[in-house]
């Protein structure tokens, strides 16, 4: 499956510590043999080289799960700073 810039996606990768995150494309690269690769950027960090294989596209329930979790993580830490 291909994927273009600003598509939400889910990165598989159980050497990643991003593995299992909703991300989101930022830059799509074409290697030397025809083959893309991504760059996803997540809510703390991004990954570069990524192949389509390691990705799969994210349904608009697990991009809601994901921003809602980020959402009550922030919550949690303006608690904890008062």
């Amino acid at each position: 499956m291909s994927f273009e810039k600003d598509d939400r996606v889910v990165f598989h990768d159980k050497h990643s510590e991003h593995d299992g995150e909703v991300g989101t494309i930022t830059q799509k690269m074409e290697t030397m043999f025809g083959e893309a690769t991504y760059t996803v950027s997540f809510e703390d960090g991004q990954e570069t080289g990524i192949a389509a294989d390691a990705l799969e596209a994210a349904d608009e329930d697990e991009a809601e799960d994901e921003a809602a979790d980020a959402d009550a993580a922030d919550a949690d830490a303006d608690v904890a700073e008062e």
